[in-house]
Parts: C-alpha cells; sequence; structure tokens
C-alpha cells in the first residue's frame, strides 16, 4: 500500500476514528491499534525500571501531524504535547508545502563529544601537545571498550584539544573525543569512553582529571530542513501572498535582530521539534540544550531560522541546528508507545529522525510567523484553546466540542461564558 501523510476531516474524527485512519495508512496491525486504544500503553513494572521512585505514570496528549512530505517520502509524525494548537499549525504548514514537495533536509554524520578536563598544570600548551601526540593510542583505548559500536561502523575518530590558560582556577585542558554514534543518542558511549581513557591522560600528563562528560552542543551532528512557498500558497481570504510573505520577513528579522524576540520564535520551533522527540522516547532537555546553545555560538542569541525572498519572490525558510537523538537504547527501545511512534514514522536511521523532527520544527515556525505578521497568534490559538476552556468549566462528551465551538463563534472564549453555555443560558 502506498502511503499517503495527508489525513483529510481528521478533526471532525472521534479518537478512535482517528486511530483507526492512522494505522491504516500507516499499515499498523492489530497489536498496535490496541496499544493506543487503551489508556496506560506503559506497564508500571516498566516504569519501575525506567526511572527511581516510581508510583505510577504520567500521560499526556498523542497526536499526529499529517501531511508531511519529506524529500518525498509521505510522513506520519507523532507528536506528545499538552499545548492546543501546536499539531494543527504544524499539519496546515505542511500541507501548504506540499505544493512545492514538502520538505528537503540533510545532516551531518552522527557525531558527539565527550569532554575530559585536565588540570593541575603549568604548562597547559605543553600538556594538549602530549595529548595530540599520543591521539592515536587514546582513540585505540576508546574504541577498546565498544567493539559492537565498532563494527558498525561507529567509534572515536578523532580529538580535539581546547586550552583555557586562564581561568579562576588556573589553567585548564579540555581534550574532545570525536565519536561517531550511529544510531544511538550517544551519551552512554561517549561517556564511557571518556572515563575509560582518563587515567592514561592522567599518566600521559602528569596532570589531573576532574569531569569526563559529553557536551549538549552537539555542533557536529546537525540536522537541516528547507521549504520554499510561492504567494499563491501563502495567501488568506484577508491578505495578499505578497502581503504575507513581506509579514513574515519583518517577523523573521525582529527575532534575528532582538535576542527577547528570539527566545519566544525559537521556542515555537521546540513547539513542534519537542513533542516528536518526547514521542519517539528520546532526550528533549538535550535537544532543547544543544538548539537554544546553537542559536548563541555567534556570542549573542538569534534565531534558529532563516526566511528568505527568491528571484521569482517565492518564500524560502531553512533551519540547522544540533539533534542528538537515537533509534536504539533507553526509552526509545524500552517505552512502548516510542517504539510504537518510530513504526508509524517509518524511520530508517536516527539522522532521518532529526531531519524529520527539522522539519516539524521549520513548519511550526512558519505557522506562528504566519500567524503573528498577519491575523494575530491568539485568533486561531483560542479557538482550539476553547476545547481546554470547555473541559474546566466541567463540559464532557458532546458537550466539549458544541461549547468549544460556540465560544470560538462567538470570539468569548472563557470560563465564565463556558459555564453559560454549559448552563444553557
Amino acid at each position: 500500500m502506498t502511503r499517503d501523510s495527508r489525513l483529510p476531516n481528521m478533526r471532525s474524527m472521534t479518537p478512535l476514528e482517528r486511530l483507526n485512519r492512522v494505522a491504516e495508512a500507516a499499515g499498523l496491525d492489530a497489536q498496535d491499534r490496541q496499544l493506543l486504544a487503551q489508556a496506560g500503553a506503559l506497564p508500571l513494572d516498566v516504569a519501575d525500571g525506567m526511572i527511581e521512585n516510581v508510583v505510577g505514570t504520567f500521560e499526556l496528549p498523542l497526536g499526529i501531524a499529517s501531511n508531511f512530505l519529506v524529500n518525498g517520502k509521505n510522513v506520519l509524525v507523532p507528536m506528545v504535547v499538552e499545548e492546543p494548537s501546536v499539531v494543527a499549525a504544524a499539519s496546515f504548514m505542511a500541507k501548504l508545502a506540499r505544493d512545492s514537495g514538502g520538505f528537503f533536509t540533510s545532516s551531518t554524520a552522527p557525531l558527539m563529544r565527550a569532554q575530559i578536563q585536565i588540570v593541575g598544570m603549568t604548562d597547559p600548551y605543553g600538556v594538549r601537545q602530549i595529548v595530540l601526540e599520543n591521539k592515536a593510542e587514546i582513540i585505540a583505548r576508546a574504541n577498546a571498550r565498544d567493539t559492537v559500536l565498532i563494527g558498525l561502523g561507529g567509534g572515536c575518530k578523532d580529538i580535539e584539544v581546547h586550552v583555557f590558560d586562564s581561568t579562576p582556577r588556573g589553567p585548564m585542558v579540555v581534550a574532545h573525543l570525536i565519536v561517531d554514534v550511529r544510531d544511538a543518542m550517544g551519551a552512554n558511549t561517549v561517556n564511557t569512553m571518556a572515563e575509560t581513557v582518563s587515567a592514561y591522560i592522567e599518566q600521559i600528563t602528569s596532570a589531573t582529571v576532574r569531569l569526563r562528560i559529553l557536551s549538549n552542543l552537539a555542533d557536529l551532528r546537525l540536522a537541516r530542513a528547507r521549504v520554499t512557498l510561492s504567494p499563491q500558497t501563502l495567501a488568506t481570504a484577508q491578505y495578499s501572498g505578497s502581503e504575507v510573505i513581506e509579514g513574515v520577513l519583518d517577523a523573521y528579522t525582529f527575532a534575528k535582530i532582538d535576542p527577547y524576540r528570539a527566545a519566544t520564535h525559537n521556542k515555537g520551533i521546540m513547539n513542534g521539534i519537542d513533542p516528536v522527540i518526547v514521542a519517539t522516547g528520546n532526550d528533549w532537555r538535550a535537544v532543547e540544550a544543544g538548539a537554544h546553545a546553537y542559536a548563541a555560538q555567534s556570542g549573542r542569541y538569534t534565531s534558529l531560522t532563516r526566511w528568505e525572498k527568491n528571484r521569482d519572490g517565492h518564500l524560502v525558510g531553512s533551519i540547522e541546528l544540533p539533534m542528538p537523538v537515537g533509534l536504539v537504547g533507553g526509552a526509545t527501545k524500552t517505552h512502548p508507545l516510542a517504539r510504537w511512534a518510530l513504526r508509524v514514522m517509518q524511520v530508517q536511521s536516527a539522522q532521518e529522525l532529526g531531519e524529520i523532527a527539522a522539519a516539524v520544527g521549520l513548519a511550526q515556525n512558519l505557522g506562528a510567523l504566519r500567524a503573528l505578521s498577519t491575523e494575530g497568534i491568539q485568533r486561531g490559538h483560542m479557538a482550539l484553546h476553547a476545547r481546554n476552556i470547555a473541559l474546566l468549566a466541567g463540559a464532557s462528551g458532546g458537550d466539549i466540542q458544541r461549547i468549544a465551538a460556540q465560544m470560538a463563534q462567538e470570539k468569548n472564549v472563557s470560563v465564565d461564558r463556558a459555564k453559560a453555555l454549559l448552563a444553557g443560558v
């Protein structure tokens, strides 16, 4: 069966109808359908093995972003998020992007850094040279601890050495192990390698090793995405496509020059990326940390995306950011829904997963900039938020959608109005 990520009328379906539609599109079996049809997909005994002091499990909504076309491949994107409008915005922008071929992505090799902090010397540049002179032996010792990774083509590939000759604690040298972690996120791998070679580094330098830990600024492990949209595609009932493009460019420039705006701009990007990372059992805190650090690499915090106008007058958006995600290890293998999400996405590598996440972040950013520069962010957001307000007012069953729709039509989304509608006022 040919996969199609376009899932029309999803909003009007019940959760079970949506599940059946996604299962049909993704070719999922009855067991996969059953996993989502009941609450509590994470067994308590599995949860107890994942973290400490477990007393239960905590669920968030799991939605599917539709319409994504990435490098010519239809992709259904699982997203775990509590904020209204995120899944809807990503899906709608992906729908618009299909007119120009969808999203096009690329990525670098899955290289992670392990940092080894060396202190207690008076000749930091001499220590740097000693480490580099013994690079081959250090790499060999690091790789001796993970023959499986080496067999897959990964392993420690290089060493960088950074000198901080004047710190409040005296001279400091930091060696970076550059490790190809293949389809793993890689934290455990690089940490083990760093600890393995530390005694040898102390031996050859006559200095002291302190910290031996990965860096979450994964600037050698980048994912990129690009999208192009014509003025005709972006036009609305109230605004021409050219007006929308000019508005998006002004909004982007604001984020590029002003860190106060950039913080919110990038948060919106992560509104799209984080739910994909959570859904697939990856470490969203690591992705967040790397993204925001990368946004400040120039010395000033700025936008993670770029928006331009090409010679044809079309809007071109691009994103590049660290994407340390994996398909093996941790919750990606132990959490039943993480495994389910990866099956739905049908990704073949950690790099592909990272590229899709980057595309979703770019789509989410476009949705926010388009709304902000035209009708404002609240109109669409509050219409979708109305269901939360209806729930808060005590609505249940069919009353939730009825009251939400009425409040959205009246443009009066409030608990007081929801209570009045629930009481028949």
